[in-house]
């Protein structure tokens, strides 16, 4: 039998309403966001620097915890779940983070392995002894994202762009239905974050996911995600294609500039057929 529960509606994947959070102080980092995705959908998150992306991101999965509204994942409601049922709900739910999250110790091998501790038992994972069809996997992972011969070398000495791939490949092994990222490419040099942005849209497209991508980068955001939502302190105040993203637009996300460079540099590569996933970084 399914486990989906029998309310949920099948062209909606993931579903906020009214969500807000206020932290001790008074100061609002959400404010009644509304968002649907339909499975599938690749969604990036815009926004100047405090307008709650962050924020957003990690109250889907509850790392914060929201003030009010509700989020629904296949129609489950997350913000109600116990300790034991959140832990299996974030099995459905792959993290790609900012500053990569990696054990630095270990291997790579072992850092994305890490990704099946949901699925392991206590002294098997402290044991780290995993079963050989997830080490297959990591090994297949591994190689999609660029990093096969690498499984033995160390996370401390890897580049920004391999540490990412790391994180990637950790996300997707735990099979998720939701992919959150979180500034995927901050710490990137412009080539390097390309080929990011590009893997993520493969492999989602690839293994049908739906996807909420935090990013800072306009241009960027505007060739590979193919819809876009803008928050300005803490309130949705776009929400819509991609090519609809115009100079009037950046102005309600980000204020007053002279967006025409911008918006050139976007539409110079939206759509421009860029080849498979570069694997130098």
């Amino acid at each position: 039998m399914s486990s989906t529960p029998p309310s949920a509606d099948p062209a909606v994947k993931l579903e906020l309403r009214g969500l807000s959070k206020r932290y001790p102080g008074g100061a609002e980092a959400l404010r009644d966001v509304d968002m649907r995705l339909a499975p599938g959908d690749v969604l990036g998150l815009i926004g100047p620097s405090g307008a709650g992306k962050s924020t957003l991101i990690r109250c889907i999965n509850r790392l914060v915890e929201p003030s009010q509204g509700s989020v629904r994942l296949d129609g489950e409601e997350l913000t109600s779940l116990g300790a034991g049922a959140l832990r299996r709900a974030r099995r459905r739910i792959g993290m790609i983070f900012q500053e990569f999250a990696l054990v630095e110790r270990l291997t790579v091998m072992e850092n994305v392995l890490s990704g099946r501790l949901g699925y392991t038992g206590l002294w098997r994972s402290l044991a780290r002894r995993f079963p050989p069809e997830d080490v297959e996997a990591a090994l297949s992972l591994l190689s999609r994202v660029g990093l096969e011969g690498f499984t033995d070398q160390r996370a401390d000495r890897l580049s920004g762009g391999q540490r990412q791939r790391v994180g990637i490949a950790r996300a997707l092994i735990q099979q998720p239905e939701l992919l959150l990222v979180d500034e995927p490419t901050a710490s990137l040099d412009p080539k390097t974050a390309r080929q990011i942005m590009r893997l993520i849209c493969e492999l989602a497209a690839e293994r049908s996911l739906t996807a909420v991508v935090n990013i800072h980068d306009v241009p960027l955001a505007t060739r590979f995600l193919p819809r876009i939502v803008g928050l300005r302190d803490g309130r949705v105040v776009f929400d819509g294609p991609a090519s609809e993203l115009t100079a009037e637009a950046l102005t309600a996300i980000y204020g007053e500039e002279d967006w025409r460079d911008t918006a050139a540099d976007g539409d110079e590569d939206r759509h421009s057929g860029a080849p498979h996933t570069d694997r130098e970084a």
